[in-house]
């Protein structure tokens, strides 16, 4: 019976400080993609969200997190845009990166979360 109460919890339920989910880094990825892909071409925001989620992947292999992309492409007519979330989330574990991109006819903000799983 002392041999079941010597024993440690293995199972890791937070990530290791190295395996964090890095917002700055997150940042850099998201704004040389919009960059790349929004100047002089064509646009969609379901194949810029996948670009971005797969480069995460490739990139970043943080294997307990979940990738959530969100893009926001819309005319640039002067006006003012406002983004918001709302998330149910651990603050220690999960957090996003957002970056946002503007010319003389587009504003495109992309949004990643990064979620970790338990």
């Amino acid at each position: 019976m002392s041999d079941l109460n010597d024993r440690e919890n293995s199972y890791i339920i937070r990530p290791q400080f190295d395996q964090k989910f890095r917002p700055s880094i997150v940042k850099t990825f998201l704004n040389e993609i919009l960059k790349e892909r929004l100047t002089n071409e064509q646009y969609s925001c379901t194949a810029l969200a996948d670009e971005i989620k797969y480069s995460l992947k490739k990139n970043l292999p943080l294997s307990k997190y979940r990738y959530l992309v969100q893009v926001v492409i819309g005319e640039q007519r002067g006006q003012g845009v406002k983004v918001a979330y709302r998330c149910y989330w651990d603050p220690d574990a999960d957090n996003y990166a957002e970056a946002t991109f503007m010319n003389d006819s587009l504003f495109c903000v992309a949004t990643a979360f990064g979620v970790y799983s338990y």
